[in-house]
């Protein structure tokens, strides 16, 4: 019997946390071996593109090896807009027997659309010095001089593939940021600082995922903002 739910979103800053928080989901709730199982597919990517997302709806299409159910865990750290606009029917509507599961660091960069299309699955707790990217943590504690040289060099790089790589590090702060400032929120509930922070990086993950995104006046912006001991 086919479960409702069929389509999940998992937030975690570790990629295999939210694997492995997939994977015990599917062992739980359909009886499924995950390891060495033909049926339990488990992709992972830096930069989730329009390709990808044609890949995953083409695995998704065809049918299972052995068994009634088939499983996608697709892991990434960031995806483009147009890539899960491609995504949208068949997280909206999966063949039969077919689970998605998407793990990324935040919902901030999700679509409205998108997320109105999947469940919400906690990760599994982890240590917080865990979960915090060491570059996010170094960001943070970081004196303003160490700050604008670590700027400086993340919006710098010599080809095409050292500034991806650089790109995904600032996504990774700012990944970082957010995920202190909720813990930082838990305990400090009426810290009007934090606050406006969690909103400025909603506003400002808008422009994050764009290819020409002004990285440079985004970690500056968040640099200037940052409440003293937020770790």
């Amino acid at each position: 019997m086919r479960l409702q739910n069929h389509a999940f979103i998992i937030a975690t800053t570790e990629m295999e946390v939210g694997i492995e928080t997939a994977r015990t989901w599917t062992g739980r709730e359909l009886g499924l071996k995950t390891d060495d199982n033909l049926d339990v597919i488990v992709l992972r990517y830096g930069l989730f593109s329009v390709a990808d997302a044609r890949r995953i709806s083409d695995l998704a299409a065809g049918a299972s090896f052995s068994g009634e159910y088939k499983v996608l865990i697709i892991a990434a750290s960031r995806v483009y807009h147009e890539a899960q606009n491609a995504l949208l029917k068949i997280f909206e509507e999966p063949p039969p027997g077919t689970y998605l599961f998407f793990v990324l660091p935040t919902f901030g960069g999700l679509l409205p659309t998108f997320r109105s299309r999947v469940m919400t699955l906690e990760a599994h707790a982890v240590n917080e010095c865990e979960e915090i990217p060491e570059i996010a943590r170094v960001f943070i504690r970081g004196t303003k001089e160490k700050r604008s040289t670590l700027i400086k060099k993340l919006t710098s790089g010599k080809d095409e593939e050292e500034r991806r790589e650089h790109r995904d590090e600032v996504i990774a702060i700012v990944n970082g940021i957010e995920a202190v400032s909720y813990k930082a929120l838990g305990k400090r509930r009426d810290d009007k600082a934090i606050t406006t922070l969690l909103f400025e990086i909603a506003f400002l993950r808008n422009y994050l995922y764009e290819r020409s995104a002004p990285v440079r006046m985004i970690l500056e912006h968040l640099s200037l903002v940052l409440p003293k001991n937020l770790v």
